[in-house]
């Protein structure tokens, strides 16, 4: 079956279909019912199904004769610590751990809250609780004690399990000092802390409360797999608010191990022992969908990379890892390639390493651009794959499916909707657009197998946000066009779109142009209000290293860029050289808050922001 197959079964027959794909992992007891409604009028996937996420990805594997294969590489160039842990090892891992978890009290529907750095252990406390059918909730390490501590009121975690530091680049970050004044401030403390202690810090225990992971592992007894419900919670993830209550997507354990699955082979094209490497941080849902959870599912290999793909060592560092290992596809964020780029616009280092196991370059997180694209497929002669999903989906709305077909690729599209999937781009008044027309994305329902189903302790949160908008569809947020081919373009956020003398434009589409320039590294065009025209776009441009030409000159020529390709209606008038755009710790750029600077109005910095510093050398800039 090619994919056209695959996308009509789907949307025709979405329950046989499923129910099909559901044979590709193991059930206690397998489903007889693929699609059913809950209480609350949501579609639930596999709801008389019983299975143990954890069991399809290390026991079964194990099972089949191959625990002697790699699970994991962890390579940790902050460090300097390397390891390989097998699909044997890491289940022993593993089920210790879950039954240290169970001595401490915790039972299937418990949360507990991970807050770690990128080691084996914060994947072995993912795997552990989905052993257990306790609900996990990691936090990205780092995040300030107040966005801990959100997160813990809103869980309620029965543990919190952190380690002594995490490390970024050269620096190192205590988390023991951000894990008590979160618990200070939290309305929930958890019963218990378990820390791991790592070489470049110490810490002080609170007594009765706090436990080492040495200590919890030692005397626990290694915990069996337990069957959950298909619907039951998997994990919590919160969306990066800042401020207020956080949204807490909800995942459920059935229907997200057979999309898992069943995008390892259809999106990714790789197969059991392939080596498989996300170059993201289990704090986000790349992470939990494609360093953990997805490339175990499929028996693969997955590689957990503490470090950068700059400055550890240096621009050479994701190829370095490619050739050490063997990595088939690579899947990183569009962010990551321009900082190489930047610092390596001549693709140097990667003529240093043999890349020759490479077959496909996979982008997402954010809109691919244009000229990243176009770098890193001369640079590769690799397919340079951009495809779309959020948080919420938990894996590909689109794709270019090269494991059922390839198609041509378009610079700027995400390709076609992943089979499950029924895209269309409405106006303002619900009516589907003409091919071509730019409108709101949004989603027909049922939504697939692994997309969220509420959000956690707030489903009127979940049912406003998502679902009114546009009765019957679940609403993206983003705003885009299908073209005369059926080919999906994202051009960003639905309030990226600027309204400038009553014309709607979208920065993304003057971003593009922006970015076209040889000058340019990377860029972002932002809406600022103008008391004649309502808004007027601005761009903010940081140059590549080695770059000559005068910035005024690199100016004039944006906006005749601009002007050339839009027209003068889009008034692209100016263009602020800086040297850093701040982004959050995922490689987003903080538009909003950019807005806002350039605006004047008070802001606070992101807990999510990457170096708060970058906000005040751009205000200083206006």
């Amino acid at each position: 079956m090619g994919y056209q197959d695959h996308y009509t079964a789907s949307i025709n027959n979405p329950e046989s279909f499923w129910l099909e794909q559901a044979s590709l992992i193991d059930w206690h007891q397998f489903p007889k019912v693929g699609l059913a409604q809950d209480t609350q009028g949501i579609e639930r996937w596999f709801p008389d199904g019983l299975l143990n996420t954890c069991y399809n990805a290390i026991d079964r594997h194990v099972i089949a004769g191959r625990g002697e294969q790699v699970a994991i590489y962890y390579d940790s160039p902050v460090t300097g610590v390397k390891q390989a842990i097998t699909y044997h090892v890491l289940g022993d891992r593993v089920s210790r751990f879950a039954g240290a978890l169970q001595a401490l009290g915790v039972r299937t529907g418990d949360r507990v809250v991970i807050y770690m750095p990128m080691v084996p252990e914060a994947v072995i406390a993912m795997l552990a609780c989905a052993r257990i059918g306790a609900i996990h909730s990691v936090v990205f390490g780092g995040f300030a004690a107040h966005e801990l501590a959100v997160r813990l009121t809103d869980a309620t975690p029965k543990v919190l399990v952190t380690a002594t530091c995490g490390i970024e680049v050269a620096k190192v970050i205590p988390y023991m000092p951000i894990v008590n004044e979160a618990i200070q401030l939290a309305d929930h403390a958890p019963s218990h802390v378990i820390v791991l202690e790592r070489p470049q810090a110490t810490c002080s225990l609170t007594d009765g409360r706090d436990i080492t992971w040495d200590d919890a592992v030692a005397g626990a007894y290694p915990a069996d797999p337990v069957p959950v419900s298909a619907t039951h919670p998997l994990y919590i993830l919160y969306t990066s608010g800042t401020t207020g209550k956080p949204k807490g997507v909800v995942r459920d354990h059935g229907g997200h191990a057979v999309a898992m699955t069943y995008s390892m082979k259809t999106v990714y094209d790789v197969n059991p022992g392939d080596v498989f490497w996300a170059a993201s941080d289990v704090g986000w849902v790349v992470g939990h969908s494609y360093i953990v959870y997805a490339p175990l599912l499929a028996g693969c290999t997955t590689i957990l990379y503490e470090g950068k793909p700059v400055r550890t060592p240096d621009a050479g560092a994701f190829w370095r890892v490619v050739e050490e290992y063997r990595v088939k596809v690579l899947f990183s964020a569009p962010t990551a390639f321009r900082a190489i780029r930047k610092e390596d616009p001549e693709g140097r280092r990667f003529a240093e390493y043999d890349t020759s196991s490479l077959e496909a370059l996979y982008l997402a997180g954010e809109r691919l651009d244009p000229p990243t694209y176009h770098w890193l497929d001369e640079l590769t002669n690799l397919p340079i794959v951009d495809h779309w999903w959020q948080t919420e989906t938990g894996w590909a709305i689109a794709c270019n499916p090269r494991g059922l077909e390839s198609f041509p690729p378009k610079p700027g599209s995400a390709t076609k909707p992943s089979p499950g999937f029924q895209v269309d781009i409405l106006d303002a008044s619900g009516a589907s657009v003409d091919p071509g027309e730019q409108g709101s994305v949004v989603i027909k329902r049922p939504l697939p197998p692994s997309c969220l189903p509420t959000v956690w302790g707030n489903h009127g949160r979940f049912e406003q946000g998502y679902l009114a908008p546009y009765p019957g569809y679940y609403l993206t947020g983003d705003g885009g066009f299908i073209d005369h081919e059926g080919y999906l373009f994202i051009m960003g956020r639905t309030d990226d779109v600027i309204n400038v003398a009553g014309h709607r434009l979208s920065t993304g589409e003057m971003e593009e142009i922006v970015a076209a320039h040889p000058a340019v590294a990377e860029c972002a065009v932002i809406g600022i209000a103008d008391e004649l025209k309502g808004q007027l776009p601005l761009g903010l441009v940081v140059l590549k290293d080695g770059i000559n030409t005068a910035p005024e000159v690199v100016e004039k020529e944006l906006i005749q860029a601009v002007r050339a390709q839009i027209g003068a209606v889009a008034c692209f008038q100016k263009a602020l050289i800086v040297e850093r755009l701040p982004k959050t710790r995922s490689g987003k750029i903080l538009r909003a808050t950019l807005r806002k600077i350039a605006d004047g109005e008070t802001y606070t910095a992101p807990s999510t922001i990457e170096d708060p510093a970058v906000l005040d050398e751009i205000k200083a800039r206006f």
